[in-house]
This record gives structure tokens, sequence and C-alpha cells, in this order.
């Protein structure tokens, strides 16, 4: 089977639905399937079989920023891509992103199946409702990545989503060095902005003994003020935006990874990771974070922007040996249930489908 797997987003920009094409590339390659990504990168491909359609331009989307592709140069790129590769099915992530995914949906080259990742609303969906729902009837099958992306899919879209998960590719977590910590250390990774949440983990930091130490990764528009105003807080590593080999190694090095943030995830891929790492996991209370960790079995979960409350949970894990080995525990087991080899195994047999269908409108 030749598979075409469309990412609207730089795939050498850190992000979840990036990370999940080409983890999903990688294990339906592991198979036996032939699979091409086809995606913006602003510089080398990060992976084989990956064809770059050349550089972003960031967007302001759900609070945050989108790096993606919706120049004609991208365009025509992935219209003669799409064209040399005779794809047997293409998978589109995020869909209705400006750029490389809607251009697919345009031309239609092959069957075509959408993964939806967002929640929490669509400037798009509320804008341009005739136009998107124009582009999503143009999709022979539908799946969203979590209740709440479910929900705002039928609300922007209508139309019908099977309920799938995000994957984790175990092996890379569980297997591989660790980063040495200095102390007890707490572990952040996100892009600095207020729905992520860092300020308030920062603020709890001070409520935590004196030893303990925060490993700050990733860059955003809060980046400066934050680093000025813990200036002289020397618990403090910022990190800068890091690769993937080291954020494996800083979170089977960490004491605790805390996730504090207060809306807008649609499905908590990085929790996952953590568990699959052996790391306990502090998270904020909210839908997207539920939907993988179970409060007081997976995770430690807070009422979302409570800076006592996260201090508190954090302060848990590191001075009860008992209840982080139980949550790491729980926490590997539940990581299981979210396997990537899995998620592939149940993409495959849906796009089987799809091309047997199509087989028979042709005949």
């Amino acid at each position: 089977m030749r598979i075409g797997i469309v990412c609207p987003y730089s795939l050498t920009v850190p992000g979840g639905v990036q990370m999940q094409v080409l983890g999903l590339a990688r294990s339906l390659r592991k198979q036996g399937e032939r699979v091409r990504v086809l995606a913006p990168c602003d510089g080398p491909p990060p992976d084989a079989g990956v064809t770059p359609l050349g550089n972003s331009l960031p967007t302001a989307a759900n609070g945050s920023v989108a790096p993606v592709a919706p120049d004609p140069a991208a365009q025509l790129r992935v219209i003669r891509a799409t064209r040399d590769e005779a794809f047997d099915v293409v998978h589109l992530h995020e869909p209705i992103a400006p750029g490389p995914t809607t251009t697919v949906l345009l031309t239609k080259p092959a069957p075509l199946i959408g993964t939806f990742h967002a929640a929490g609303g669509s400037l798009a969906y509320e804008m341009m409702p005739n136009a998107v729902r124009y582009l999503a009837n143009r999709l022979d099958d539908r799946c969203a990545v979590s209740e709440d992306a479910r929900k705002m899919a039928v609300n922007g879209l209508g139309g019908d989503y099977d309920l799938t998960f995000n994957g984790v590719e175990l092996a890379r977590f569980r297997s591989g060095t660790s980063h040495d910590s200095n102390g007890k250390t707490i572990f952040f990774l996100g892009r600095h902005e207020p729905r992520k949440g860092l300020a308030n983990l920062l603020a709890a930091l001070e409520n935590l003994p004196a030893d303990t130490h925060l490993w700050v990764a990733g860059e955003g528009p809060e980046t400066d003020a934050l680093k000025a105003r813990y200036a002289g807080d020397a618990r403090v590593e910022w990190l800068g935006t890091i690769g993937e080999t080291e954020k494996i190694a800083r979170l089977r090095g960490a004491d605790v990874f805390c996730a504090p943030s207060l809306h807008g995830e649609s499905f908590g891929i990085v929790l996952l990771e953590a568990m699959a790492a052996s790391t306990p996991v502090v998270a904020c209370d909210i839908p997207g974070y539920a939907n993988v960790a179970r409060q007081g079995k997976d995770a430690l979960l807070v009422t979302p922007g409570d800076v006592k409350a996260l201090a508190d949970a954090i302060r848990t894990l590191l001075t009860e040996p008992r209840r982080s080995d139980a949550l790491i525990e729980s926490g590997r087991k539940r990581a299981d249930d979210f396997s990537m080899a899995r998620l592939a195994s149940l993409y495959l047999e849906r796009y089987e489908r799809l091309i047997a269908r199509s087989a028979v409108k042709a005949g």
C-alpha cells in the first residue's frame, strides 16, 4: 500500500501534531507499508521519507501560533508530489488548516481520511462556514483524537467522527540516556504563552523547598518577561527550544513532569510521553488531560490556575516516594494503551476499507 500523510505544520517546529505525523509514519513503515510525509519544513527534513513543501508562515491560531504554509509555491509542490507518488490513500492531519491539507482536499488525488486534533474553537469555522464544510465533505473518512476535538469539528463542520487517540512510540521513551539532574527536578515543556500556565508553575516554585530545580523548555511571547522576573532564581534553567532526543532524556531524568496548562489542550500526549518515560505527572484538571490521565492513579490533577494546589501536588511527589512510585507504575501501564504501534494498526484497517470502497465505486 502506498500511503501519503499530509501535515499542515512545519515538521522542524516542535508540535504535537507534527510528532504524531512522524511517529505514525515510522510505525506504519515498521509494519511494511510504503509511507511518505508531505509537510512544510523550515530547514532539512527531520526524518526519512519526508517531502518538504517549503518554509512556514507563523499564524495565530487557538491562542497559539501555527507554522503553516499557505503560499502558492507550497500548494504547487503538494499537487506535484501527490501526482508523482500515486498514493493509494492520503491521510490529512488537521484537514482544514490553511495550506497543503486544504489543497489536497480540493484536488482529491486518492481516497482521503482526515484526523482532527484541535479543540477550543476555530475562527475559520466561524468566518467561512460554507467553505470549510465544503472542504470537509470531500473527506471519505473522519477521525478525532478526543471528545473535545470531535465536538469542535461537529459544531463547525457537521458530519460524523470516530474517536481515535494520539499515539506514543513507547520504545523511544523507555530506553536511552537520562539527563542528570541537580537534586529534585521538575520539567516543563511547552510554548511560553498564557494558556500553557508556565507563569503559575514559576509562582508555585517559590513555595517549594530551596533545593527544588526547574527545567523550562520551549519559547514564546512570555519568555522574555518571565526570564526577567525570575532572573535571580538560580533554580530555574531556561533550555530554549530542544530537540526530541533531549526532550526524552529530560523526561527520563526529571523527578516530576508538570503540565500546568489552563485550557485549549485537545489531547495530553505529553503526559503519556512522561508516563512512558517512567516520570510521575502533575497537571491541571482540564478535559484534554483528563482524557488520558486518571486523577490520583496515573497523575495528580489540580484545579487550573490554583498555584497553591500545584505546589502541593509537586511537593507530594518529591517527598513521598511511595506515592510517586505508584503513579509511575500505573502511568506506564496507561501509556501502553496508547501505543503508536496499536494506533498504526487501527489506521491501517481504515485505509484498507477506504481503498476497497473506492475500488467498488470505480468498478
